[in-house]
């Protein structure tokens, strides 16, 4: 369901995402949430609810120690949080934190989401065909 991809890309490239939602069907019901407005409800919810806030500065240590552990001393990014932000209270990408939620970071929007969605996601897998076809090809896949 997620990958953790490395700080540079195999083109030399920085990618400020360390932690990387690869189910199709979540992602898919993350995308109609942002397009929803989630985003700016998340932030603002973080910015007004003082153990949200807490949560989310943890959780943006919590992300920021697992990209160090990627091994890039040289990280271009290495200075930035959850979907390669330096404010952990503003949201911009729901999917990154949905990710990190998914990988036991204490995230309060990515863990919020995937209670909202639950009813329409659960916690078991799917018949996603993608997903099949990475499960039986690869361990670890989902």
């Amino acid at each position: 369901m997620v990958i953790a991809v490395a700080p540079r890309l195999g083109t030399g490239a920085p990618f400020p995402t360390a932690l990387w939602l690869t189910c199709p069907k979540l992602a898919a019901l993350v995308s109609d949430r942002e397009s929803a407005g989630a985003t700016a409800w998340w932030s603002a919810r973080l910015r007004s609810d003082p153990l949200s806030a807490e949560r989310a500065g943890r959780a943006d240590h919590a992300y920021r120690v697992f990209r160090a552990s990627l091994g890039d001393e040289d990280d271009p990014c290495g200075d930035v949080g959850v979907a390669g932000q330096s404010d952990p209270l503003a949201v911009k990408c729901l999917h990154a934190r949905v990710a990190a939620a998914l990988c036991g970071i204490d995230d309060p929007a990515g863990k919020g989401l995937l209670l909202e969605l639950e009813g329409a996601w659960g916690d078991s897998a799917c018949d996603e065909v993608r997903c099949t076809v990475l499960e039986a090809t690869g361990p670890a896949a989902r």
